[in-house]
């Protein structure tokens, strides 16, 4: 559904990932020239700048990106560029509007929107969410930060009844009319330091996902950040595993108001973090006539994503777990939080600039001892320092033996490293499967070994 209103002679999208790839295809429906501006090494983006020429638009890549003096009318921003790098400085310097990728395709979508932001479980809840409302026999997509691109399910051109939109922090930030449905904020904790000045203004992007919304519109919110829809006209559902919500949790069941609704010990899912997800969907669903019976159907078999709290093998008896996923400082005291005993912690990574000693008191009874790795790891070590004995490994397989050395017998061995992982490795993905082959290299054979998946 293209808005005829959002015509142009010239849009330029910024970044060459996949989220402008599918900008620019979009824009291509509006205006008769796109270009597609990115600082990055011209010999690395060779490959995309063939996809865009074959597209039938134009390309400006290397530090000619940041000097570009064309006329547009307008320009679509990926999330993974900076606002305030020069790429983008120098179109706010001359008065052009600069827009997020899912603010350019929400202009042109018609269904309703469940956004699910947070700094963590953004991606399970997308999921569980588009799970449900297709086992309904809604006609729904995942997208945004999760899967494709929104502006690639507006390509599609197929009827659509809701999407579930995965939306990050910088995808907020360059949002104008993006008004969802159900705007789920699952929990707030210190991230993405590196982008943001002040724990105040990542939190104000966050906020953002409630500023256009309504009396018609639900707001799904965790207990202790609920205060942050203070001021938001639509009807609030609060949840926390920990009591104190509209949604809780006891004894392996989730309870609305008091009432068990939901068996989550009949699941595969694992952790109390996993609970809360769970929260959010049903109170989510429940705007679309879906109850909890539909959706227990629906995730009976579902298991998380890959890297989040997930048990890839065990040697000699130890469960190894991979919760790589976790890059910020909340995903790993969520995980701790969800171990029944004392596990040996891997941790460590890129340096974030976050303060490690702010979860010392998660580490209390949980972690036995951490093996740390990467850019972080002498620091961690300082910071824990008298709260829980630590070693430094040189490498991820390094690590691994440290902790088998370290582990007392049947102990579970955690990699949730608690930062993100570009020091070593190219993605959270790449540093969990080499976290799996490394222990599928060392599991023993006979009845020790015990492979996963």
């Amino acid at each position: 559904m293209i808005d005829e209103r959002e015509r142009a002679g010239c849009i330029a999208v910024l970044g060459a990932g996949g989220s402008g790839f599918a900008a620019a295809a979009l824009a291509l429906k509006l205006a008769p020239r796109v270009v597609v501006l990115d600082g990055g090494d011209p010999a690395k983006l060779a490959k995309a700048a063939t996809r865009f020429r074959e597209l039938g638009v134009e390309t400006v890549f290397g530090p000619g990106a940041d000097q570009f003096s064309g006329m547009v009318d307008y320009v679509v921003q990926s999330p993974g560029i900076d606002p305030r790098k020069p790429i983008v400085r120098q179109f706010l310097d001359r008065g052009i509007p600069v827009i997020g990728e899912i603010e350019f395709a929400f202009r042109h979508f018609g269904a309703p929107i469940i956004a699910i932001t947070g700094t963590n479980g953004k991606t399970t809840t997308t999921e569980m969410i588009g799970a449900v409302l297709r086992h309904a026999g809604l006609r729904a997509e995942c997208a945004g930060n999760y899967g494709v691109p929104f502006s690639e399910i507006v390509l599609r051109n197929e009827v659509q009844d809701a999407v579930s939109l995965e939306v990050s922090s910088f995808q907020l930030e360059r949002i104008e009319r993006f008004h969802p449905r159900v705007a789920i904020w699952l929990n707030f904790a210190p991230d993405h330091m590196d982008r943001y000045d002040t724990l105040e203004e990542y939190r104000a992007a966050k906020g953002r996902v409630f500023e256009n919304m309504g009396l018609e519109d639900r707001v799904v919110i965790q207990t202790p950040i609920a205060g942050y829809a203070d001021g938001v006209s639509s009807s609030v559902v609060t949840f926390s595993a920990f009591g104190g919500g509209d949604y809780t949790y006891a004894d392996g069941w989730i309870l609305f108001r008091g009432e068990r609704v939901f068996d989550f010990g009949a699941t595969r899912l694992r952790g109390v973090h996993n609970a809360e997800n769970v929260m959010a969907v049903l109170a989510a669903v429940g705007e679309f006539g879906i109850g909890p019976e539909k959706v227990a159907e629906a995730l009976q078999e579902y298991r998380a994503p890959s890297h989040r709290c997930e048990l890839v093998g065990e040697i000699d008896a130890h469960e190894c777990i991979n919760d790589s996923k976790a890059t910020n400082l909340h995903a790993l005291e969520s995980s701790l939080r969800g171990q029944l005993e004392p596990v040996v912690l891997i941790a460590g990574g890129k340096d974030k600039g976050l303060d490690f000693t702010e979860i010392r008191e998660a580490l209390v009874g949980k972690v036995s001892h951490a093996v740390l790795i990467g850019q972080t790891r002498e620091r961690i070590a300082r910071d824990w320092e008298g709260v829980v004995p630590c070693s430094l490994a040189d490498s991820l397989g390094g690590a691994i033996d440290e902790a088998l050395q370290r582990a007392l017998p049947r102990q579970t061995i955690l990699l949730s490293p608690g930062t993100s992982s570009f020091d070593m490795f190219t993605s959270y993905e790449d540093r969990g499967d080499s976290f799996r082959r490394e222990v599928q290299r060392r599991q023993t054979s006979g009845g020790a070994r015990r492979e996963i998946g």
